[in-house]
């Protein structure tokens, strides 16, 4: 019995233990390894671009966004311009959704500097753009701030916009959201109206017109509302309302009659994001079929334009979730419909799908992604999307696979191999190069470990 075991040099460290000498650089995880610490600002944009709103295996969502906000508040006090400018990173397009880059803009807006407030005021337009961004913001900061001057300067601003027909649109589309409605909207912040057409649309937000319709439009910018109230008092008349006001699904449905034509003029000037969303209710409602191919065109020359897409925000885990969610007839996503799919928008979607890849701007730096291929990546989907972290994790990797030139994805384990994955590859071809080796242990150290040996 002696001590070599004490005195031989160590190959490695364990996960469970610091690296001797380098303790002050590395955090202890909530599974107990310890890692090196990322940083003030790559957490920041960690949590903007993908959020806390979902637990996770180590941790509950409420704790995690504890955490965000603790993070959030330091950024804050350290450099609020560089804060705006994530949060405008993340909200245009790049996050998942836009809450997280709105529970940014509260607590810039909480900052205690001259300087956050004016970087706040600066991109408040940029981040909350629609209705439903508006009524979100406000119940974070009912929440977490209460209505001061600078709460009350934007808000205003936001209501009295210039672009009058615009702020028409979103008042009609967005009447209420988040335990807010536009007339709480207006009455919070004392709106005084800016023009005539101003003054006429917050009286029918406040005041409404049902008991008196106009019996003229009253203005251009009015004209969507005119004929939402129409609708109103001539349910019947659902198809010409749609036809002539230009209605959305939002504002014609809940007081129109809706049938396959109503819905059929609905479809023909859809938004693609709404598209996205509607496909399998307009399969079930009969407007999308496999023998009727004009409305099953429309639907190819929106969703498999690459400039759509762009224009639209389209992510491509949104297109992925519309595929799995369409292919499933139902059973999967928050539908209560069933349908049965048309072979064509499948493969429609498919091609969106890895259309939307080519959306990403090259950084032009070099990227080593490693991929997790631990056998928990295939367990379930998550709910929240509907699809299995394997083929989340998979097409953020082609993201990156087809973005850039200077790459290489490997997949780890307790091992770190080559997964093969090119541009070359469409998703369902690098799914299967990741998802044929979902098996073992997760160790992501490995994957320092090779770059550390080949000083990549």
């Amino acid at each position: 019995m002696n001590y070599q075991f004490f005195t031989r040099k160590q190959k490695g460290t364990p996960q469970n233990q610091p690296i001797p000498g380098r303790e002050a650089e590395m955090i202890q995880g909530r599974s107990g390894g310890w890692m090196f610490d990322a940083g003030l600002w790559k957490l920041l944009r960690r949590c903007l671009l993908i959020g806390t709103a979902q637990s996770t295996y180590y941790a509950q969502k409420r704790e995690l966004t504890d955490d965000f906000i603790d993070v959030l508040k330091q950024a804050v006090d350290t450099d609020p311009g560089r804060v705006a400018s994530e949060i405008v990173y993340a909200s245009n397009g790049r996050s998942i959704n836009n809450s997280a880059p709105l529970l940014g803009l509260v607590l810039l807006s909480m900052g205690k500097t001259p300087e956050a407030k004016e970087a706040f005021r600066a991109i408040f337009p940029e981040v909350v753009r629609t209705g439903s961004h508006f009524y979100e913001w406000l119940s974070y900061t009912k929440s977490l701030r209460g209505f001061g001057k600078i709460i009350q300067d934007v808000g205003t601003q936001w209501l009295s916009r210039e672009d009058v027909k615009g702020l028409a649109y979103q008042l009609l589309k967005y009447q209420q959201r988040y335990g807010f409605s536009n007339r709480d909207a207006l009455r919070l912040f004392h709106v005084k109206p800016p023009t005539d057409e101003h003054q006429q649309l917050f009286n029918w937000v406040v005041k409404g017109w049902n008991n008196y319709l106009p019996d003229e439009i009253p203005s251009e910018a009015l004209t969507q509302i005119w004929w939402y109230e129409w609708l109103k008092h001539h349910p019947e008349q659902t198809h010409k309302a749609i036809k002539k006001g230009h209605l959305t699904h939002e504002m014609a449905a809940p007081v129109g009659k809706m049938d396959k034509k109503a819905w059929q003029l609905l479809f023909n000037e859809m938004p693609i994001g709404a598209m996205l969303r509607n496909l399998g209710s307009l399969t079930e409602l009969g407007v999308l079929r496999a023998d009727e191919p004009e409305n099953i065109d429309r639907v190819e020359n929106v969703l498999n334009d690459v400039n759509r897409l762009k224009k639209g925000r389209i992510h491509p885990i949104d297109v992925l979730k519309a595929l799995k969610t369409y292919q499933s007839g139902g059973t999967l996503g928050r539908s209560k419909k069933n349908w049965q799919p048309v072979p064509r928008l499948v493969e429609i979607l498919d091609k969106a799908v890895e259309l939307s890849f080519d959306i990403a701007q090259p950084t032009g730096k070099v990227f080593l992604h490693a991929l997790d291929i631990s056998g928990s990546m295939s367990w379930g989907v998550v709910d929240s999307v509907g699809l299995s972290c394997c083929e989340i994790a998979t097409a953020m990797a082609l993201v990156t696979a087809k973005a850039e030139k200077n790459y290489t994805i490997r997949g780890f384990s307790t091992k770190f191999i080559n997964l093969g994955i090119s541009r070359k590859d469409s998703f369902q071809s690098a799914l299967k190069k990741s998802s044929d080796r979902n098996f073992g242990g997760t160790d992501a150290s490995v994957a320092y470990d090779w770059a550390i040996k080949n000083q990549v």
